[in-house]
């Protein structure tokens, strides 16, 4: 099974062990992730409240760069899944508007057919090509007694989500059931976590990180599985924040659903980038996995 692969800004620095574990666990799951040569950013969420058409024209630079040979991209940020999907679709739905964008790229010797390229996140890919049984097939250190909270966040499963339900998602439940974990109930698994608002509204952006830390804590889990950086880095890193403003005592690991997975089928928890989040997860494993700490 090969892919072209996009990693994105974040998984080059502050969500590198999200790169790390994926490219590991690609290897036991031999998906073949084939990096888009000379790769830029994918704007984020700044180009589109700007200038729509230069926010497309730097996307779709992404998607006419992909190899021809290879007709599906893999993305694990939730940021650029959506802006690279996006794209695609404006531009297969606005014709015109899709002449302008290559009319852009025709700068730089480059055209991009809308509907070439399918783009997918990668838990699509996990949860749908390998499948269940060749999943279960892999696992050596099963999950069995962690307590994970499944979080999806708002931009991989809308507004272009083909693979799962909008408002009431469940293929990372599933995967994890897959791995042995118990997952708990988390009623806010699709809401935001508050993207950029930090650097707007810190009053806002903390309670919105605070009710899906809260909602993690009221049932049971010892942990919360993104697979979003933003995501990530909100929970984690303002998680100490959000404490001092409500005068909270929250202390729960924020990880990459990768990450985990990576556990389960035996990779040791130093290749999966593990020991890098802020919020130690090393007790939680120490305490619920043999053999699985950092």
């Amino acid at each position: 099974m090969k892919y072209a692969y996009y990693p994105g800004c974040s998984l080059e620095c502050s969500s590198a062990a999200y790169d790390i574990s994926v490219r590991e666990v690609a290897d036991v799951l031999q998906l073949h992730l084939r990096e888009v040569d000379d790769w830029n950013c994918c704007g984020a969420t700044e180009y589109f409240s700007q200038d729509e058409l230069t926010a497309c024209s730097v996307i779709a630079r992404n998607l006419a760069l992909v190899d021809p040979q290879l007709d599906q991209l893999v993305a694990p940020c939730a940021a650029c899944y959506l802006n690279l999907k996006k794209t695609d679709h404006l531009m297969a739905e606005e014709p015109a508007f899709g002449a302008k964008v290559n009319e852009a790229l025709a700068a730089g010797g480059l055209h991009y057919d809308a509907g070439r390229v399918r783009v997918r996140h990668l838990l699509d890919v996990v949860y749908t090509d390998i499948g269940e049984t060749a999943i279960r097939d892999k696992v050596v250190r099963p999950l069995t007694g962690l307590k994970v909270a499944p979080y999806y966040g708002c931009q991989v499963v809308r507004p272009l989500n083909s693979f799962d339900n909008p408002e009431h998602p469940t293929r990372l439940d599933e995967l994890f059931t897959w791995l042995g974990a118990d997952v708990v109930n988390y009623p806010l698994k699709s809401h935001c976590c508050g993207g950029h608002m930090t650097q707007i509204s810190e009053a806002q952006a903390f309670e919105l990180i605070r009710r899906l830390l809260q909602c993690a804590v009221e049932n049971g889990a010892d942990m919360i599985l993104c697979m979003c950086p933003m995501c990530q880095l909100n929970l984690d890193a303002y998680q100490r924040q959000v404490n001092n403003y409500f005068s909270t005592s929250y202390n729960i690991p924020i990880v990459f659903f990768t990450q985990m997975l990576g556990l389960a089928f035996g990779i040791e928890p130093g290749k999966l980038g593990i020991g890098k989040e802020i919020i130690p997860i090393e007790p939680v494993l120490r305490a619920k996995l043999s053999g699985a700490t950092a």
